[in-house]
């Protein structure tokens, strides 16, 4: 692939039409990682916040923004998502809480956005549970892990 293909001949921007393509199981993995203050990443883990379970809330947070990419990003298809999950892994030693978001549909446009979507919303729903305590939180290494399924098939981050 070796043009921006939500451009049309013009460089108009414009929804690209999957109607022809193949109807194929399709699956995309995301991931990311919020930093904080080891007090705070404490906090979330022993489940003393005061607003509650934060990565239980995370996680269901991250879960409905992937349900809602295509009202968040103009030219997404909206699809039918068959499975979504948000993984949250502490990692006290780094100071930091990782994201693994999974998203899977059968239809005729990929997911990557939606798992990437996911990642994003569950670590801000973080940054907004506790920039409270710790403003200088920090979100990086979001990104694509790998993509199934499709015209193009697998694709594996190197």
């Amino acid at each position: 692939m070796n043009t921006l293909t939500h451009f049309d001949e013009t460089g108009a921007a414009h929804m690209v039409d999957v109607g022809e393509k193949a109807i194929t199981r399709r699956t995309a993995v995301a991931e990311g990682h919020i930093e904080m203050r080891a007090e705070t990443l404490a906090m979330v883990m022993a489940g003393t916040h005061k607003k509650g379970d934060v990565l239980g809330i995370a996680r269901i947070a991250g879960i409905m923004a992937s349900k809602k990419t295509a009202e968040l990003i103009p030219l997404c298809h909206p699809i039918a998502l068959t499975q979504v999950s948000v993984e949250l892994h502490p990692h006290p030693a780094d100071h930091r809480i990782h994201c693994v978001a999974t998203a899977r549909t059968t239809g005729q446009t990929g997911v990557e956005m939606e798992a990437l979507t996911a990642v994003q919303i569950a670590l801000l729903t973080i940054y907004d549970m506790c920039k409270a305590v710790d403003r200088g939180m920090t979100m990086q290494g979001i990104r694509l892990l790998e993509k199934t399924g499709g015209k193009t098939g697998d694709w594996r981050s190197p």
